[in-house]
């Protein structure tokens, strides 16, 4: 049945594709299921119904082996994303690459707003083709690779255009279009060639000067860039929920909305021009109306100045590369423009139907261990519309889970460091529903990162239940400290932020209210002293680390989830923090945990930042490899990571919170 997917601890009730329930009774799909191989198979839930996924990352076939006589599929085809343009040393004027478009993206899915029609299949093979992403280059970035199943195509996204001296090259068509780079340049064409619905959108115009335009996205045609202010941010892309949890199958990017699985987002342009206000276009954030923050839909962030190469689209998304910075004199290097992301293609089928049948509304609903699951990774409303389970008389018994967003990183310019941030509150407990009634779920966002500040400080979740109002609070923001010795942020929150990189300027945050979390970790630095590294957040299930030597402090690590919510289909991987050079320990054993610390940052000439504790948290930076912390994990309530020397970079956001209610089927 090709290679089973490896599931994220947070997988079994992330969204509503979770882990299937082995107890909840399943009937077949008759007269003849359908049977086929290929990829790497997720099988989930959605409601009632059970699907199985088949993914593929990598060229391969999708061989069915039994099909009934009116059996369909599902799927996603997305295409390689277009590379952005670069620039070349010896340009006569301060230009910048433009965006490359995003790949092509064609589905089929029910109730999609770019759905196609239906796919037919019988037994027999099917060739899977997944694009590669285009290459960047100091001139105009190379196009996507098209994705291909059976019929139906989707077109490598177009290279955006280059900042070079001479013959100032178009953005290229595909997909979705490349963006300009000059003012007498012309996007690429996005939706080239045309199909219905359309896969893709244009690149952005260029205003003049040295700005380069952003490339197209799924969703929304790239921005046009603001001559002497800003090169054009990408197009947003698509969401499109097909594969399952997007931590348990690894495809898909975060939107704007901080949704999940979203693919084919434009690549940004390049920062233009001389002065250092000017900005760099974004990837994947433009929907036509609004900008959210990075990274987006998978698309790379246009390049800084002076002439940094734009980051690389994400893998599997479809992503465009985003356009380099722009030449600050003639004899700067040359600089190649971000790579475009690989395509990625799903084929899903329905294998089954759940008999087991929710008591109540709201939320994401799944079944496990003969409970029904109500999932809240946003907010809404838990409500049964009759007496549950015989009334008073025989009342209901509910479990909950509440978990607060995530404290935000802060951000710091300079030698110093910024503490890691406290992961929301964690509470937990039971409750009893016994006649018709409906309460308020409120799930708390992350914090946002701080910039030459403290972060700041998650949302609280609220659930209103029968037992009482449970509220747990955000987390509490990483300290700062700044390079005049202000010094802000005390991290207090349901679990408390660490100290920033001097030790005797402030306390350690502490768990605020208690009972929810635990303090932060102290910092290691005294004033005049090079290292100056700083502690990690609290986690639900313990204290930050204090900064060990040349190190920054590890997050506190997380509290695993009650038995109820732990589907054995779901292997017991945190695999949140993979860089090396992330040290302090203290994470605990990995598998359902939430609410865990993010990592302390490193500071001058340090060794390392701290990891983030399991559960969320998100690491910190250090000298070596500075910018932003690590944000929390979504839907975990982790704290971020603490940033170092990142002056124009927003400090990592706060991981958001769940709200988890079960109950016996």
């Amino acid at each position: 049945m090709g290679l089973r997917s490896q599931n994220n601890p947070i997988a079994a009730y992330l969204d509503v594709f979770s882990g299937t329930g082995k107890d909840a009774a399943a009937d077949a799909l008759p007269p003849t299921p359908t049977e086929a191989s290929g990829g790497v198979v997720s099988d989930y839930t959605s409601g009632t119904d059970v699907y199985r996924a088949h993914i593929f990352t990598s060229s391969g076939t999708f061989d069915v082996t039994a099909a009934g006589g009116s059996a369909t599929v599902e799927y996603l085809v997305v295409a390689g994303g277009g590379a952005g343009g670069g620039v070349q040393p010896g340009a006569s004027y301060h230009g910048s690459g433009a965006g490359g478009g995003a790949g092509g993206l064609r589905t089929n899915l029910s109730g999609h707003p770019l759905a196609g029609s239906s796919f037919p299949i019988s037994v027999q093979s099917y060739t899977i083709t997944v694009g590669g992403g285009g290459s960047g280059d100091p001139g105009s970035g190379a196009s996507g690779s098209n994705s291909v199943f059976g019929p139906i195509t989707s077109q490598g996204g177009g290279g955006g255009a280059g900042g070079v001296n001479s013959s100032e090259p178009d953005g290229l068509p595909g997909g979705s279009g490349g963006g300009a780079s000059r003012e007498n340049t012309t996007v690429g064409n996005g939706n080239t060639p045309p199909s219905s619905p359309p896969q893709g959108n244009n690149g952005g115009t260029s205003s003049g000067g040295g700005d380069g335009g952003g490339g197209g996205g799924a969703g929304n045609a790239g921005r046009s860039s603001v001559n002497n202010t800003n090169g054009g941010d990408g197009g947003i892309g698509v969401q499109v929920i097909i594969s399952g949890s997007p931590t348990t199958t690894g495809v898909g990017a975060n939107g704007a909305s901080g949704g999940v699985q979203y693919f084919a987002g434009g690549g940004g342009g390049g920062k233009g021009g001389n002065p250092d206000n000017y900005v760099r276009g974004i990837g994947g954030a433009w929907n036509g109306t609004t900008l959210g923050a990075s990274p987006l839909s998978g698309g790379g962030n246009g390049g800084d100045l002076p002439n940094n190469p734009g980051d690389n689209g994400t893998f599997n998304t479809g992503g465009g590369g985003g356009g380099a910075g722009a030449n600050t004199s003639t004899s700067s290097t040359l600089a190649y423009g971000g790579s475009g992301g690989s395509g990625v293609v799903v084929v899903r089928y329905k294998i089954a139907s759940l008999t087991a049948t929710a008591k109540a509304t709201g939320g994401a609903i799944s079944f496990y261990g003969g409970k029904t699951i109500h999932t809240f990774t946003g907010s809404g409303t838990f409500a049964n519309p009759t007496a549950l389970n015989g009334g008073s008389s025989n009342p209901l018994a509910v479990e909950y889970v509440v978990v607060a967003g995530g404290g935000g990183g802060g951000g710091t310019d300079g030698n110093n460091s910024t503490g890691g941030a406290g992961a929301g509150g964690y509470r937990t407990g039971t409750s009893t529903v016994a006649s018709a009634s409906s309460f308020a779920i409120t799930v708390g966002g992350g914090g946002r990162g701080g910039q030459n500040s403290s972060g700041n400080t998650g949302i609280d979740s609220v659930a209103t239940l029968p037992a009482g109002t449970i509220t747990s609070a955000g987390g509490g923001a990483g300290s700062y400290y700044g390079p005049s010795g202000s010094w802000t942020g005390s991290g207090a929150g349901g679990s408390g932020g660490g100290a920033g990189g001097y030790l005797n300027q402030t306390p350690v945050g502490p768990a605020t209210p208690a009972g929810q979390g635990n303090p932060g970790g102290q910092g290691n630095g005294q004033p005049g002293l090079p290292n100056r590294n700083a502690g990690g957040g609290g986690g639900a299930g313990g204290a930050g680390n204090p900064a060990p030597g040349t190190y920054g402090g590890a997050g506190g690590g997380g509290v695993q989830v009650p038995a109820t919510f732990r589907n054995p289909e779901v292997a017991s991987t945190d695999t949140s923090n993979p860089e090396p050079s992330q040290r302090g320990g203290g994470l605990g054993t990995p598998g359902f945990y939430l609410a865990g610390g993010g990592g302390g940052a490193g500071g001058q000439n340090s060794d390392g930042a701290g990891v983030g504790g399991v559960g969320g948290g998100g690491a910190g930076r250090y000298s070596s490899n500075a910018g932003s912390g690590t944000p929390g994990l979504v839907n975990t309530g982790g704290g971020a990571g603490g940033g170092h020397n990142n002056a124009a970079l927003v400090g990592g956001h706060g991981g958001s919170g769940i709200v988890l209610i079960a109950y016996p089927s």
